[in-house]
């Protein structure tokens, strides 16, 4: 790709994204072409699914929305629902989006509407510039709160919920639910294959090592966190 297509290319992306955007010049042109037309392949769909109200929303195909009434974009748009993903927004609070978030392929998000008895759940909050990697599952029935520039890799798993067992005359699937919450802070990176349960909460700053399964305890600012349970590594 020449030097001026770049620059143009570079330009008209930012704009949309609302974010400086660099395009290495080794990319071939007709690629890039390519990838510009699915981009406004996915606008349309995006028109059509949520209107003009919330800006630039742009939709992968196969997607599935659940209670839209309940999903909300920030009007700044760039966001990105990619092929496969399935939403399903019926929660007290709904789903807030702010500016530029990517929901990865295939990646569901269950509000949980209606589970285990206990009425609706409460929701999902999302900062800006955040990535949702693929293939991943966001339980929010207890809330779950994303600050902003934090990035997910694959096949991550928070479950904001847990079910109560502790009366061993009753079936545990008869003992309800209890709801704490998960709440990650900004600029974080959760690895792939992480599994973050109910009750979670990690600090700004930090880094959770792929494969790790956090058991709802509470993480400070500026540290790795790694391990089955996990725990702090060291601190940045």
């Amino acid at each position: 790709m020449d030097k001026l297509t770049a620059k143009i290319f570079e330009y008209l992306v930012a704009k949309v994204k609302r974010w400086p955007y660099a395009i290495d010049r080794d990319i071939p042109l007709r690629y890039f072409l390519g990838y510009a037309m699915n981009e406004a392949i996915m606008a349309v769909r995006g028109f059509f699914l949520f209107g003009r109200r919330y800006g630039l929303v742009f939709v992968g195909k196969n997607v599935s929305v659940k209670c839209k009434n309940k999903l909300i974009f920030d009007k700044r748009g760039g966001t990105h629902i990619f092929s496969g993903v399935t939403i399903d927004a019926l929660s007290k609070e709904g789903i807030r989006f702010g500016k530029n978030v990517h929901v990865g392929k295939n990646t569901n998000i269950d509000c949980g509407g209606t589970g285990c008895g206990n009425g609706l759940g409460r929701g999902l909050v999302v900062g800006d510039n955040v990535g949702l990697g693929a293939n991943a599952h966001f339980g929010c029935s207890g809330g779950v709160e994303i600050g902003s520039n934090t990035i997910f890799g694959g096949k991550t798993d928070l479950i904001a919920e847990n079910h109560v067992f502790s009366d061993l005359s009753m079936p545990v699937s008869k003992q309800g639910l209890s709801r704490k919450g998960i709440k990650i802070g900004k600029d974080c990176w959760i690895g792939t294959r992480v599994i973050i349960l109910d009750g979670t909460v990690i600090g700004n700053h930090c880094v959770v090592a792929a494969g790790s399964v956090v058991t709802g305890k509470t993480f400070p600012d500026n540290c790795i966190i790694g391990g089955v349970p996990a725990k702090i590594i060291k601190m940045i």
